[in-house]
């Protein structure tokens, strides 16, 4: 009995992967921790020695690099590796298996032009958005794998970024991948190349596609001040930056020895922006202040900030010409980040905001790069520091931080954080501190799980090497921007915690889970902020929708004998499936104190689905209710899947709570009768009229009992709606009883075609006439 199998409470979350003979992985020779670049990089890799193309005598050539092929094309989409991860080969969408590939040709070009270029960064459309608005300035190449322009400029682009590294960020987006983002950027033509810079519209380049034209283009961007210093501003120039903590980087111009050309003084300059100023000195016209610091031919030097003009000691100086050189020895000759110790972190970390390096040993190449944090930061009111995880073993362990990584702390002591787990890149890292200081996401440990769950949390579970987790997440930081103080949200790494997510029974990422006391929710929708949103709306707000379980239903449906059900069969790896519930959430919301409304899990009860005939997914079926036939139902099968179109079906079932009215009832009950009454006056050729007519039963059943609801058909008693001033379809009237006869005919016009608002709009009408048809009741006393 379909009732047995739904519980109001708890919903428990299975995972099943299925043993397939061929495993994806395996195939493509790379690890289940691989990246989607690694991934294509493996498949290209592969393609270049087992295309049938390239093995016209082997006639199993084809089914081997069938297999790989759809191994690659599963593995590179995000949500198709998710499934394949979670349920095997099964949970893939029968649409989805493929039986062909591409000729040769399609793979030699179908690539990631820039995959394997150190200089160019290829951005995709989870980290896009987070890199042009680091502050940093981004120059993108929209490109097309099988573009032959695009492939003509590749070596251009290539010298070009070699060029300006690390004065400008020089990214590129495969639109083949990445259309959608390529198609909001307004890209309709490729190449197409444009400057990107944060808070501004950006700038497109339209020249001659050459590396000087491109380096011309990109340096008028390059806007940082470098100051001609001479005998009238040197010193208050140079007392004015140590005053703020900032040094000096000044080239010395001299008829002989090394003086930086101006492109060149101009790109350190952008590379150094923030960090010490950068000047210049023409020794032949300022002979006597160039040997005051000692200078007697060209040199360029970095004067530290609190260091002394005339003490040579604490001077750096500097014997290239080349920018990126100069920036590297700058660089490493800056103050490192603020340590934090055991003895510090706790007080520190209490009032303020913090971006904290975890560092083991000397860190990774890119900690250098993170001493410019402070300066993209300082805005946003993040201080930045650094803690040594092997002198401070004790702190780190207590953290459960194991590997080097950054994190933030959000100034409400040192357990509420975030760890970061994007790219070891700057921009990425800018991006995250801002977008976690504002959200309300805390990394979990076993010491501030929810185990008690007094309160309601969403708890993400995941893996750092997982890619639809790693999308996943800064969707979470949204979602808990707009349910701050109402849910909690956690993650929790189970690479680190197995026990826990063992216990819960986690075996494929990301898996996300809201816990409201005793009551368990798995999400299954789309990895969005919205979709997140609307399923919190629904399990916690408006406990709509009931998990089917085989438990105790019985005595929770005898308390509601004859209310009717709306069911859900479905398998969670179906496409369709998984597409409908959004949809079957909004309905069941839109629903709420009418119909119930629950979902079967087929894979998980496949027994009682196969007793039940379902033969196919999703399988939507409406039980009416009758208690001398409990399993008598209804099939949907509508062409459209959207909330309201299966409210609608839902509604229709129902007993009506209105009544059709003729021009003789219209007289006689509504306006010479002695009760209040709502009238739909409708057409039945009239679309917002059709669409109109759930809500109006919905209306009714709200208001029973108080106010009689009724429709009068407009194209059947044309004059009746003539004589109430009807002139559009649909028409909302109400007509009040007043304590007398009316003889109004019009009614009160009612303007919304919204149940609940005319419900409301009734229920403050009723409040208004008690006084008055209690004074008319006295006088007739």
């Amino acid at each position: 009995m379909l009732f047995e199998l739904l519980s109001l409470h708890r919903y428990t979350v299975l995972l099943c992967l299925t043993q397939t003979s061929q495993d994806y992985y395996n195939l493509l020779k790379v690890n289940r921790e691989a990246t989607t670049r690694e991934i294509r990089q493996a498949f290209k890799k592969l393609a270049l020695t087992m295309h049938p193309d390239k093995n016209p005598g082997d006639a199993t050539a084809h089914e081997k690099f069938l297999q790989v092929n759809r191994a690659y094309e599963v593995l590179k989409d995000e949500d198709l590796r998710k499934k394949y991860d979670k349920y095997g080969e099964k949970g893939l969408d029968e649409q989805q298996q493929g039986g062909r590939y591409e000729s040769w040709n399609f793979y030699r070009y179908d690539f990631g032009i820039y995959d394997d270029d150190l200089e160019v960064i290829t951005l995709d459309s989870g980290d896009f958005e987070a890199a042009v608005n680091s502050g940093e300035i981004w120059f993108i190449n929209f490109y097309f794998p099988r573009c032959s322009h695009c492939h003509q400029l590749a070596p251009t682009w290539r010298d070009f970024a070699k060029e300006m590294d690390g004065v400008i960020r020089i990214g590129a987006v495969n639109c083949g991948d990445n259309n959608h983002l390529c198609r909001s950027k307004g890209i309709n033509s490729y190449p197409s190349l444009s400057i990107f810079r944060a808070g501004q519209r950006p700038e497109k380049f339209n020249e001659e596609r050459s590396k000087d034209s491109l380096v011309r283009f990109a340096m008028k961007f390059i806007t940082t001040t470098v100051t001609q210093l001479w005998q009238g501003n040197v010193f208050s120039e140079i007392e004015s930056a140590y005053a703020s903590g900032l040094g000096w980087l000044i080239t010395f111009c001299c008829d002989t020895g090394d003086c930086l050309e101006p492109t060149t003084r101009q790109k350190v300059a952008g590379m150094l922006d923030g960090l010490v100023k950068v000047g210049w000195m023409d020794c032949t016209s300022q002979e006597q202040l160039c040997d005051s610091f000692q200078v007697t031919s060209g040199v360029t030097a970095l004067f530290p900030p609190g260091s002394s003009l005339d003490l040579q000691g604490s001077i750096l100086w500097l014997n290239t010409l080349d920018s990126k050189e100069i920036y590297n020895e700058v660089i490493n000759h800056l103050p490192d980040l603020e340590q934090l110790t055991s003895n510090n972190f706790q007080s520190k970390l209490a009032h303020h905001r913090w971006l904290v390096s975890f560092m083991f040993g000397d860190g990774s190449p890119a900690s250098n790069e993170y001493k410019k944090l402070q300066t993209f930061l300082q805005n946003d009111h993040i201080q930045v520091g650094r803690v040594d995880c092997i002198a401070d073993s004790k702190l780190c362990q207590s953290l459960y931080i194991h590997t080097p990584c950054v994190a933030v702390f959000k100034g409400l002591g040192i357990h509420d954080f975030e760890i970061h787990h994007g790219k070891d890149v700057l921009y990425n890292i800018v991006g995250f501190a801002r977008d976690s200081v504002r959200a309300h996401v805390t990394t979990l440990r076993p010491d501030n799980f929810p185990s008690d769950r007094k309160e309601p949390w969403l708890v993400d579970f995941f893996a750092p090497w997982c890619p639809p987790c790693r999308a996943l997440l800064p969707e979470l930081r949204k979602a808990s921007i707009q349910l701050a103080g109402q849910m909690k949200f956690g993650t929790l790494d189970c690479t680190i915690h197995h026990n826990l997510c063992s216990t819960y029974k986690i075996q494929a990422y990301p898996t996300t889970v809201i816990f409201n006391g005793s009551s368990v929710h798995e999400y299954e929708g789309q990895h969005s902020a919205d979709g997140i949103l609307e399923f919190i709306q629904v399990t916690m707000l408006n406990n709509d929708i009931i998990r089917a379980l085989p438990c105790a239903f019985v005595a929770a449906f005898q308390k509601k004998k004859g209310q009717i059900w709306a069911v859900d069969f479905y398998a969670p790896w179906c496409g369709p499936c998984q597409a409908l519930i959004p949809e079957w959430r909004r309905m069941a919301r839109l629903l709420s104190g009418q119909i119930l409304v629950g979902s079967v899990d087929c894979q998980h009860f496949q027994s009682f689905c196969q007793g039940q005939s379902v033969r196919s997914y999703p399988e939507i079926r409406l039980y009416l209710g009758n208690t001398r036939q409990p399993d008598r139902y209804t099939s949907y099968n509508g062409w459209n899947r959207d909330s309201h179109s299966l409210r609608s079906w839902a509604l229709s079932s129902l007993p009506r709570a209105s009544v059709d009215l003729t021009p003789e009832s219209f007289r006689s009950l509504v306006l010479s009768g002695q009760d209040h009454w709502i009238l739909d006056f409708y057409a039945p050729w009239c679309g917002p009229c059709q669409h109109f007519a759930p809500e109006f039963e919905v209306m009714a059943r709200v208001l029973k009992g108080k106010v009689r609801a009724g429709k009068v058909d407009c194209q059947a008693h044309h004059q009746t709606c003539q004589s109430a001033g009807i002139t559009a379809y649909p028409t909302v009237r109400f007509y009040p009883y007043l304590g007398t006869r009316r003889h109004e005919h019009s009614g009160e016009h009612i303007n919304s075609r919204d149940s609940n608002v005319i419900a409301d709009v009734i229920t403050q009408r009723l409040q208004q006439l008690l006084p008055r048809l209690h004074n008319k009741q006295k006088v007739t006393v």
